[in-house]
């Protein structure tokens, strides 16, 4: 699906976004994103977009002005609980840029992934500050947690998203409500890829990985190899008949025995992507890009709503001039 509403898109990843805005009908006018195997990954899938390789806090939005949509998934560990909690005294925060970026930019409406930890009693000035910021810029500012498994993402993923809309759409934003009906099972999700190479115990397998996965984590360059998180994640992981201790590069032979691993295609499935979305590097890049995307369905729901937003006051604003 392609849109006729334009996005610039910020801290883009590996795309997971970025799909997802796709799929709700904008099309991407820039991203931008310091990581170079992320970069050549959105390079791989979308030739024809204009990506900027560079800091966002050296990235320069005026020549974007007037964009429909600024987004991005800002770096999370500020406000992880796996981290420090630093905040806005961590000097990954971006959100000072973000904001730099919404003046220069001026969009009708900003989209921000971030994670559950943004929420915790201990940054309720900075999103103080945040709600502030934007309403100096004539925007009303709102978040929420939403879980990825209420929009068939078959992974629970808490994820705070934060929207800001300019005064005179923000009446017309409503956000998105589940799906009525249960995520798929990771089974039901990956067990075609499980079998694909003639694995006996598959169907085995399928009625084993009976649950939604835990929350994928992707890591950091500066921390070892792929693997599906901590101790207590990785047990989670085995309730479901998978071995998290790493990722495997294909999938089980026909007479393979004992707990499979996932590939990158399969992490990317439960994750949200489809299978035409590609990743470029070996399995450890790859399953970090993976891993720390925002799953495209969320995206795309969410998008949608700030799509409806959007149109919805242009139509207004013919019908006024008429």
């Amino acid at each position: 699906m392609t849109g006729n509403l334009s996005s610039l898109e910020v801290c883009a990843g590996a795309g997971g976004q970025a799909r997802g805005l796709e799929l709700a009908g904008f099309s991407h006018k820039g991203a931008v994103e310091l990581d170079a195997d992320c970069c050549k990954t959105l390079r791989l899938n979308r030739p024809d977009w204009t990506i900027h390789e560079q800091d966002l806090n050296q990235f320069d939005g005026t020549g974007y002005r007037g964009v429909d949509l600024l987004a991005g998934g800002l770096p999370c560990p500020p406000f992880s609980i796996a981290g420090k909690q630093l905040g806005a005294d961590d000097e990954r925060n971006l959100f000072p840029a973000a904001i730099r970026l919404v003046d220069e930019t001026r969009p009708k409406a900003v989209m921000i992934e971030n994670v559950r930890g943004f929420l915790d009693a201990v940054f309720e000035d900075y999103r103080g500050f945040i709600k502030g910021a934007l309403a100096k810029l004539g925007y009303e500012t709102h978040w929420r947690l939403l879980n990825a498994s209420d929009f068939g993402v078959p992974q629970l993923r808490p994820r705070v998203v934060i929207v800001a809309l300019r005064n005179d759409i923000k009446d017309a934003f409503e956000w998105p409500t589940p799906m009525p009906h249960d995520a798929p099972t990771v089974g039901q999700a990956i067990g075609d890829l499980m079998a694909e190479r003639g694995w006996i115990r598959a169907r085995r397998w399928i009625i084993q990985a009976n649950e939604i996965a835990p929350t994928l984590v992707g890591g950091s360059k500066k921390h070892g190899g792929p693997d599906l998180g901590p101790t207590r994640a990785r047990k989670a992981w085995a309730s479901l008949g998978v071995d998290g201790r790493s990722i495997a590069e294909e999938a089980p032979d026909w007479d393979f025995v004992g707990m499979p691993r996932l590939t990158v295609r399969m992490a990317a499935r439960i994750q949200g992507f489809d299978d035409e979305w590609h990743f470029h590097g070996r399995k450890t890049a790859a399953y970090r890009q993976v891993g720390n995307a925002f799953p495209p369905p969320v995206a795309e729901a969410v998008a949608k709503r700030l799509r409806t937003a959007v149109e919805r006051r242009t139509i207004f604003a013919v019908r006024a001039l008429a």
